[in-house]
C-alpha cells in the first residue's frame, strides 16, 4: 500500500502541525495546537486522544503534547512533501507564498514517493521552504535549526528571522505585507506590559506587533 494512503488527511494535518510547532521534541499545548488549526480545544483533544490510542502521540495531561517516534517519522513525510510543494509554487510558478502554502496543503495529501523524490531532484534538493522551516530529507530526518520565538525574546535583544513556524494563509499573508521574511533584521525595542504588544525595529522601521503574530516568528539572535 502507497504510503500517502497510510493515514487520513486529517491526522496528517494534525501530525504535521504538532511537528512544525515542536522544536526538538518539545510538549506542544493542546491550546495552541487547536489555535494554529483554527478548531476547538475540545475538538483538538479528541484528536489527541485518537491519535495517542495509534501510538502517534504521547499526552501529559494539563501539559501537552508530543510525537512518538512513528508519529515524528509519519510527519516528517508529510512536511517533505508540503515544503517541497511550497518551493515548486512559489519558486517556479511564483505564486505569493500564502498561496503555495494553501496549495501545498491539498497536494501534500496527494502525492505518493515516487513524485515527491522527483519533486526534490527537479527543485535541486532544496533545504529550507520558501518560510524558511527545513525540509526533512527522504530517509525522514529534519535538521532542528536553533532559534528563539520572537514572543520569548527581551527588550534589547535582535538578531535575523529564521522561520516561520506553524503558519496560515492569513498569518502569511499578514507577515509580507509588513516584510517580515527570513533574513529580514529584527531588534525588540520594548515590550507593553500586561501581555501587551510588542514593538520591534526593523531597521527604518518600527512595528507594533500582537503576542499571536510574534509566536510564529523563530529568531536566530545575534
Amino acid at each position: 500500500m502507497k504510503e500517502r494512503h497510510s493515514f487520513s488527511e486529517s491526522v496528517e494535518m494534525y501530525l504535521k502541525m504538532i511537528a512544525e510547532l515542536s522544536v526538538a521534541g518539545e510538549i506542544v499545548p493542546v491550546t495552541s495546537l487547536a489555535e494554529h488549526l483554527s478548531i476547538s480545544t475540545v475538538s483538538a483533544s479528541e484528536m489527541v486522544h485518537k491519535l495517542q490510542a495509534q501510538g502517534l502521540v504521547e499526552h501529559q495531561p494539563y501539559k501537552g503534547v508530543r510525537l512518538t517516534p512513528e508519529g515524528t517519522r509519519r510527519a516528517n513525510v508529510v512536511l517533505r512533501r508540503h515544503r517541497l510543494w511550497e518551493c515548486f509554487l512559489a519558486d517556479q510558478l511564483d505564486l505569493p507564498w500564502e498561496n503555495a502554502y494553501d496549495y501545498a496543503c491539498e497536494l501534500e495529501h496527494a502525492t505518493d514517493d515516487a513524485v515527491t523524490d522527483a519533486l526534490a531532484a527537479f527543485l535541486g534538493y532544496p533545504e529550507t521552504c520558501p518560510h524558511g522551516n527545513p525540509i526533512p530529507t527522504a530517509d525522514g530526518q529534519l535538521e532542528v535549526l536553533d532559534g528563539v520565538c520572537l514572543v520569548d525574546m527581551k527588550p534589547g535583544e535582535g538578531g535575523s528571522i529564521l522561520r516561520i513556524q506553524g503558519p496560515s494563509s492569513e498569518m502569511l499573508k499578514y507577515l509580507e505585507e509588513k516584510d517580515l521574511r527570513p533574513g529580514k533584521s529584527v531588534h525588540v525595542d520594548s515590550i507593553e506590559p500586561f501581555n501587551g504588544p510588542i514593538i520591534v525595529n526593523l531597521g527604518q522601521d518600527q512595528l507594533t506587533l500582537g503576542r499571536q503574530v510574534a509566536d510564529h516568528i523563530i529568531v536566530s539572535v545575534t
